[in-house]
């Protein structure tokens, strides 16, 4: 079982990468820094606490572990 920390360190790190993704596509797009600041921020901002929340869950759910 993960802890609550790692869980969290998890989902910033994949975060991380997605804000670089995200925002350069954003860039590209928009044209604009401050529509892509925000919209990365926006999105990452709400993707981060789903996926905490995703993995939690997860943990309380047996299925599919094999028990050593």
């Amino acid at each position: 079982m993960d802890t609550k920390i790692r869980s969290l360190v998890k989902a910033l790190v994949w975060r991380a990468i997605g804000i670089v993704v995200l925002g350069t596509i954003s860039y590209i797009v928009t044209g604009s820094w401050r529509e892509m600041t925000l919209i990365t921020i926006i999105f990452h901002g709400i993707h981060t606490v789903l996926y905490y929340m995703h993995e939690r869950l997860w943990e309380r759910i047996t299925w599919g572990r094999i028990n050593r």
